[in-house]
């Protein structure tokens, strides 16, 4: 979820948010129940649909799942605010927001996490999962990083999940990576976070996506830099789907089909998650 390069620059109530970019670290463990082009953004996509998961329908009620897309249709224009300093959960401060990145042909990451949201809400919300979204569409400015935690928070969520994709400048970059606050700042960050980053990195592996290849290991990334996860007091994890700017990745994060994959599999590691 690197910036681009501009001048500045699912109805019940546990809960699981989602927001959606990001040395080494600790490794989470992976879930015991780990299963083995268009540039259009689709106005109203179609729901993800779950492939593996026994989790059933009755076994939801009473979850709440907040989904953080990644950055927003404004920000771009809009440095003042997007730019202005918040918390950064560690004693320092961060930008407010970014603007995102874009793929070579310039499919923008706000209009991929909007799309893989929006889909993973229907799904959700059809399996009666009550869904909470840190915004409401794509044509506005933030929220704020540490805004968008404490909305997890408010709701008391059982998980945060950040839609991002990334933004790597070298060509044989690719591949997703999840990441998670590393050193943890609470108990919500230890196993909790880390067994969430296990079902979601497991189910993206089961849809055929590759772990990265240039950042983190086996697909999980430990940061303490990426304020949304800091100021979690919920289990937290940031997805970043693969990198916009590698010809294979774009391709499946610019079409329908792949942003259909992209919510299922994160649809799977969540439903594998709440079971």
């Amino acid at each position: 979820m690197r910036r681009r390069d501009l001048s500045f620059l699912v109805a019940g109530s546990a809960a699981v948010v989602f927001t959606a970019c990001g040395g080494p670290s600790p490794t989470p463990p992976s879930s015991a129940a780990t299963p083995p082009p268009s540039s259009e953004a689709a106005a109203e996509p179609a729901p993800a649909t779950s492939s593996g998961s026994s989790v059933e329908a009755g076994g939801l009620a009473g979850k709440t799942v907040v989904i953080d897309p990644g950055h927003n249709g404004r920000n771009a224009a809009n440095p003042s605010i997007i730019n202005k300093p918040v918390p950064d959960g560690r004693g320092g401060t961060k930008a407010c927001n970014t603007t995102g990145t874009a793929t070579n042909a310039g499919y923008n990451e706000h209009e991929f996490t909007w799309d893989v949201a929006t889909r993973v809400r229907q799904a959700l919300t059809a399996r009666g999962v009550k869904v909470i979204m840190t915004r409401e569409n794509n044509t506005g400015v933030g929220p704020c990083v540490d805004e968008r935690a404490k909305i997890g928070n408010r709701a008391s969520a059982d998980a945060v999940v950040s839609i991002h994709a990334d933004g790597a400048n070298s060509p044989t970059a690719r591949g997703f990576h999840i990441i998670y606050s590393a050193p943890p700042l609470n108990a919500a960050q230890r196993e909790p976070a880390a067994k969430l980053a296990g079902t979601v990195r497991d189910s993206l592996r089961a849809k055929g996506f590759p772990a990265s290849n240039y950042v983190g290991k086996d697909g999980l990334h430990g940061r303490p830099d990426i304020a949304g996860m800091n100021h979690s007091t919920v289990p937290a994890v940031l997805v970043e789907c693969g990198n916009m700017r590698h010809p294979e990745d774009a391709a499946q994060l610019s079409s329908a089909a792949g942003r259909a994959r992209y919510a299922s599999a994160i649809l799977d590691g969540v439903l594998r998650y709440l079971g």
